[in-house]
């Protein structure tokens, strides 16, 4: 009974310490005043000018939670390939499994150039031209799946018609 008492005692007194005294707090200030008006800013996660249309993020979203908008006007990226559309990610439906960032083939998905799962990492300046100078090595394995992924548009048919 004695323990229980004194467990009780020292919980109030660390609430006490958390409401009155700010201890413990992992937010600041302002993330909370954002919070409590519902005004939080949400960092960008598609980095527009990097990203090559190619849908193959649409395609393996397990939550749908990736649409492709249609650009205003369209963007010559090389002789044979035009961006069209770029993807939206709808974060009511995002579950943050960052498929879409392992997939995607130049990594514009969540500001990060590489294979890691970040949340914010700053800002990131992409310049397209000069990565697609640059050689890339794939295996044979994955670039069947990328390539069955980005010719394939059934997948995302499929995904507007709810199949």
């Amino acid at each position: 009974m004695k323990s229980m008492l004194r467990v009780a005692l020292e919980g109030a007194f660390t609430n006490f310490k958390r409401i009155f005294f700010a201890a413990d707090r992992v937010t600041d200030m302002d993330l909370r005043k954002q919070i409590s008006t519902l005004s939080v800013e949400v960092d960008d996660r598609v980095d527009e000018s990097a990203c090559i249309g190619c849908a193959g993020c649409a395609n393996v979203c397990p939550t749908n939670a990736i649409e492709m908008k249609n650009l205003t006007s369209p963007v010559k990226i090389t002789d044979d390939w035009i961006k069209d559309q770029v993807p939206e990610i709808n974060l009511e439906k995002c579950i943050v499994c960052y498929y879409c960032h392992d997939f995607c083939p130049v990594f514009s998905l969540y500001g990060q150039k590489g294979t890691i799962h970040p949340s914010c990492v700053g800002d990131q300046e992409v310049n397209v031209d000069e990565l697609i100078k640059q050689p890339v090595k794939i295996s044979e394995d994955k670039l069947k799946v990328i390539s069955t992924y980005l010719s394939d548009k059934t997948i995302l048919k499929n995904r507007e018609d709810g199949e």
